[in-house]
């Protein structure tokens, strides 16, 4: 039996309740809940030169030990669009799960058009996010 993979894209720096929550929705449009993490270069670019706060290979082993998160592929610096699509064309998953307002939504739904994969909006929670938090702990 084919496991149906649900893939889900983000930073997921200073690990939090809304992560948490979303991560959980993801996996339960699937079997198989595959987090692929953005470089520290890519965070950097994202989101600030303060940023990430935790290096990838911190923020990979806390997201490995969420009972429900099967596999964490830790992204190397991607240049571009094409880029990001070679490795969605590569991994082929049934799911491909977003936040509500995700910046990527248009991308993200071509390609789940293009590789025959539904697209999941999963909306967002009430809750303080990573540059909130970092603000508030003065790290930004």
């Amino acid at each position: 039996m084919t496991k149906k993979i649900v893939l889900v894209g983000g930073c997921f720096d200073l690990l939090h309740y809304g992560h948490i929550s979303f991560l959980k929705q993801a996996k339960s449009s699937g079997d198989y809940l595959v987090v692929a993490l953005e470089s520290d270069e890519n965070v950097r670019r994202m989101k600030g030169d303060t940023r990430p706060i935790h290096i990838q290979k911190e923020r990979k082993e806390m997201l490995e030990a969420l009972s429900f998160v099967d596999e964490v592929i830790a992204l190397p610096p991607m240049a571009g669009d094409r880029d990001y699509y070679e490795f969605v064309r590569a991994m082929r998953p049934a799911v491909i799960a977003l936040t509500e307002g995700d910046p990527q939504k248009g991308k993200k739904s071509q390609q789940a058009k293009e590789i025959g994969a539904t697209l999941i909006e999963i909306p967002k929670i009430r809750t303080p996010s990573t540059s909130q938090l970092a603000k508030l702990l003065g790290l930004e």
